[in-house]
């Protein structure tokens, strides 16, 4: 048997190096520079031997998606049609994002994901006609399609668990382990995770681990800041601190999501341009709240600490604890979303009447802002809303061909256009939108009919 094994592991070594992926090549086209945890993931995780069992801990935002997609793209047979490597996530943006991120890569390789909230059977149609070598999903969906052998289990030689902690917290626990049952052919398994755990040490994985010891490299690329609010409904304490950061990207947390839709409204009649985001809303909601946020079209994003972890959102200039987190582990991956890998951020406690600050806080400085008024700033950029998609044969080129020609704006005046099934959203200037919506007014796009919302 253990003869069988090493020369299983050379054959499946050559074939690696004789038509995997120039990770390289991949790098200089998509203008990427790695970190060094992704260097020594990518380093690590395509070692014959230290590359099967896998711990990646690393924080919050360091960019934990692209250090495991990288070495997976060096693992892939790129002329095998069939599933090969399978993502396990805890959420349906983790799995998207999964996605997006390894599609704009251009490597050719193809992917789907798979989640709840849309019938399995249109997900089947999709394995089907696709034929992807890479899935993104969750738990409790994976384990339906592999089930119906939707997913070929023979077939994967990488399974990946991302944030396979927070799988644990939100009660996968079985789910996961199912998944794992069924995949024990892969050779290579690989967990990531932004807090230590015990729970994995049964797999006795190589860890890789970037996590600040005593969160001393973290506590000098934070400020911190308390502000009191001299009510204990702190809705007008908050509008004056947004209004002080002068339209600066926020995440104002909370801890229900009742007060998501309180927040966001008390926000949004005070003219700032606010997003609201919980686990509760409908996933298509969930999706144009996150694009809005991540284009820059909305510069506050109202959350539950769903939006604590996992999700791309780059360049949050702060974050506002409007509750106080309930404990130490979520304010850790709250403040995680300002201090990505190499820069500093900003994080703001309000303390009503009858609070304090947790010990485990620390020092913070005091900020009084209650003799600011409320005043918005709105973001410079607004979004789109274009009644066509892929299923329409309707790509970014002809997106952008569209509104140049049509709408007579200039390359500079748009930003991020993200085209979906039915429909495309595209980030433009906030000062140039009014008069682009009006020269498209009727228009058609690739000689379809269809509408132009500015929201």
């Amino acid at each position: 048997m253990q003869t069988r094994c090493c020369v299983s592991e050379i054959i499946y070594s050559f074939i690696y190096m004789t038509i995997s992926i120039d990770i390289r090549q991949v790098l200089q086209r998509a203008g990427l520079t790695l970190n060094p945890m992704q260097e020594a993931m990518l380093r690590t995780a395509t070692d014959v031997a230290d590359g099967k069992r896998l711990l990646l801990l690393s924080p919050t935002g360091s960019g934990k998606t692209l250090a495991y997609l990288l070495p997976m793209l060096e693992l892939l047979r790129t002329d095998v049609k069939t599933v090969q490597a399978v993502v396990v996530v805890p959420t349906r943006e983790l799995a998207m994002q999964g996605e997006d991120m390894l599609s704009r890569l251009k490597t050719g390789v193809k992917c789907v994901s798979l989640y709840g909230g849309r019938p399995t059977m249109e997900e089947h149609r999709r394995l089907r006609e696709i034929c992807p070598q890479v899935v993104f999903a969750t738990p409790g969906r994976l384990n339906d399609h592999l089930d119906k052998e939707n997913v070929n289990a023979r077939g994967v030689r990488l399974l990946v668990i991302d944030e396979y902690d927070k799988c644990l917290e939100m009660g996968f626990r079985d789910e996961v382990l199912r998944i794992v049952e069924k995949l024990q052919d892969a050779d290579r398994l690989w967990l990531t995770s932004a807090t230590r755990s015990e729970d994995v040490q049964h797999l006795k994985p190589r860890i890789l681990d970037f996590l600040d010891k005593d969160g001393a490299e973290e506590a000098n690329r934070m400020h911190i800041f308390a502000v009191t609010s001299p009510q204990r409904d702190k809705l007008e304490t908050l509008g004056r601190l947004l209004s002080v950061l002068q339209g600066a990207s926020c995440i104002v947390f909370v801890n229900h999501r009742e007060s998501v839709v309180r927040v966001g409204d008390f926000l949004r009649e005070k003219g700032f341009a606010a997003q609201a985001y919980h686990g509760g809303m409908e996933q298509d909601k969930r999706e144009r709240a996150l694009y809005k946020f991540r284009n820059g079209s909305a510069n506050v994003l109202v959350a539950t600490d769903i939006a604590a972890r996992g999700l791309d959102i780059p360049e949050v200039g702060a974050v506002i604890h409007y509750h106080l987190p309930p404990d130490e582990t979520a304010c850790t991956h709250r403040v995680g979303r300002s201090t990505r890998w190499d820069t500093s951020g900003e994080a703001y406690f309000l303390l009503g009447p009858d609070e304090t600050l947790p010990e485990y806080i620390g020092d913070a400085e005091p900020l009084d802002v209650e003799n600011a008024s409320i005043r918005a700033t709105l973001p410079k950029m607004a979004t789109l809303y274009i009644g066509r998609g892929k299923k329409d044969k309707v790509s970014k080129a002809d997106v952008l061909g569209f509104l140049c020609k049509k709408g007579g704006v200039k390359g500079a005046d748009l930003g991020r256009i993200d085209v979906a099934d039915y429909y495309a959203l595209v980030a433009v200037r906030r000062d140039r939108i009014k008069n682009l919506v009006q020269r498209v007014a009727g228009e058609k796009i690739k000689g379809q009919k269809t509408i132009y919302v500015e929201c």
